[in-house]
């Protein structure tokens, strides 16, 4: 089993930034990939970016290419996406994922789920 806990989600005004950390426990082996995706309200869950269990081979989806960063403090295995220059349709509920075999957008490739963290942009 594997336990992931983001926090770092909060109220913000455009322009702002944040930095989501996910922190993974249990049997976390190293040859999965970890992702970060968000649900906006009322939309189905979207990926954001993810990145090799080592902290190598960050991918990210268009849309936020640029603005958002993901990266792995691998003493700690937490996972950081550092999101800048926030919009307002940047808000939604943020959630870590580990498990996929490869740098996968797809929901369904990652075994493991956190509980979320929401972020809310304000305009």
């Amino acid at each position: 089993q594997v336990q992931l806990v983001e926090t770092g989600g909060g109220l913000v005004q455009a322009g702002g930034s944040l930095r989501l950390s996910c922190a993974a426990s249990g049997r976390t082996f190293p040859s999965y990939y970890m992702g970060w995706f968000r649900q906006p309200p009322g939309k189905e869950r979207e990926f954001v970016a993810a990145i090799y269990w080592s902290g190598d081979n960050p991918n990210y989806a268009d849309s936020v290419k640029g603005r958002f960063t993901i990266s792995k403090d691998n003493a700690k295995n937490t996972v950081f996406l550092q999101i800048n220059s926030l919009k307002p349709e940047d808000t939604a509920n943020y959630y870590c994922a580990f498990g996929a075999y490869r740098s996968s957008s797809f929901p369904r490739e990652y075994r493991y789920w956190g509980q979320g963290t929401q972020v809310t942009v304000s305009s």
